[in-house]
């Protein structure tokens, strides 16, 4: 007998991580920023470990949490969130698994954008589900497609906005059409949000449970992995409307069902800091995402604009490089000790095989050295 999950993929980030440390290359594949985290939210999580509780917390969350979450959402983005509509999860992927578990059914239609994160394929298959796609292309990536491929079939949509690879942060005119879409087939929406925060050039995110009709049919999903810079805390939630909330948490409750105590009080106090701080943190990145882009630029290559998240992507193409995207990443990371990310690995098919992804949030003589290692890959050739 084959074991369950035995034809599952080795995920591309694995891949490219193994050969980063092969190599003793710059790890710019894998998304996770260099710096330490804010420091009094790292505290307060030292704090809460040692003088608060260390057991069981509620499987749906501690109150304290889903309290500042609603109350977060409240301020940031004009939601009207009640706690009871939160659900805590041990990070994003969780609550992504626990969503598709509950409300996916084996037959159920569900539509993918591409490229698409790699979690969510591996997913919908293990459920049952039959995955339908539509593929975005550079350099715009833009969702016009999306609308008219939701149908009276498609139970579910999964989109990821701020769009993980891409960087793209879409418009309140390119979503309006899809949640109308929704509404008009009763699709329900799995909105992987984690990028919410982290916009650049003063951009603003347009949750998708906000548009007519959608607060009954989203479930929202958001991270303090990555609002925080602490993607190894794994803490996330699920927002939706009682009835999907219900089945999500039914779900969870046999998945992770709980997530450390100390890390929600932590992320609890995070989530109420003042509004400059978020800004504050988008400043910094965007800085981080000028000065690569301005290296890579100066060195000859074709920089994709980064509107949102931790990464901006090349052209290959357009760089004057002949190779396809695995073939460069490859080289790159062998040859010149820089480990990016193939695009074509966010494809289930019809793969766009000419751009790479590269992660920014590193120290600047991280980038340096790597838009400098980057360079000579130009100017050596294949």
């Amino acid at each position: 007998m084959n074991p369950l999950f035995a034809d599952l993929p080795t995920t591309i980030f694995e891949r490219m991580n193994g050969l980063a440390r092969q190599h003793g290359a710059i790890n710019l594949g894998q998304g996770f920023p260099d710096a330490p985290g804010p420091e009094d939210v790292r505290r307060a999580a030292a704090t809460a470990l040692l003088e608060q509780s260390n057991q069981y917390p509620p499987m749906t969350g501690l109150p304290e949490l889903r309290e500042a979450v609603a109350a977060h959402y409240a301020m940031h983005q004009g939601l009207t969130v009640s706690p009871e509509q939160v659900l805590v999860t041990s990070g994003a992927t969780e609550a992504l698994a626990a969503a598709i578990l509950a409300l996916v059914r084996p037959g159920d239609e569900v539509l993918l954008v591409q490229p698409t994160y790699d979690a969510y394929l591996p997913m919908i298959r293990q459920a049952g589900g039959l995955p339908r796609f539509v593929s975005l292309r550079p350099p715009d990536w833009r969702l016009d497609a999306v609308a008219e491929a939701i149908g009276p079939k498609t139970r579910l949509l999964i989109l990821n906005d701020p769009m993980n690879p891409t960087a793209r942060a879409f418009s309140a005119a390119e979503l309006a059409p899809i949640a109308a879409a929704c509404v008009r087939h009763d699709t329900v929406a799995l909105c992987d949000e984690v990028w919410e925060h982290i916009l650049f050039d003063r951009r603003t995110h347009h949750p998708l449970i906000a548009f007519p009709g959608m607060a009954e049919r989203t479930v929202k999903v958001g991270s303090a992995g990555k609002i925080f810079s602490l993607t190894g805390w794994k803490v996330g939630w699920v927002i939706a409307a009682p009835a999907l909330l219900a089945a999500v948490t039914r779900a969870h409750q046999f998945l992770a069902f709980t997530t450390p105590p100390n890390l929600q009080w932590a992320v609890a106090f995070g989530l109420a800091k003042p509004t400059d701080t978020f800004a504050d943190m988008r400043a910094g990145f965007q800085r981080s995402r000028d000065r690569f882009a301005a290296a890579l630029s100066a060195a000859g290559y074709a920089v994709l604009p980064s509107q949102a998240s931790y990464f901006l992507c090349i052209d290959l193409p357009a760089s004057g490089i002949a190779e396809d995207d695995r073939s460069f990443c490859r080289r790159l990371v062998e040859r010149h000790g820089v480990a990016a990310i193939p695009l074509s690995a966010f494809y289930a098919e019809d793969a766009a095989t000419d751009v790479i992804r590269l992660c920014f949030a590193k120290g600047d003589d991280v980038l340096d050295e790597a838009a400098e290692r980057m360079a000579g890959a130009l100017r050596g050739g294949a």
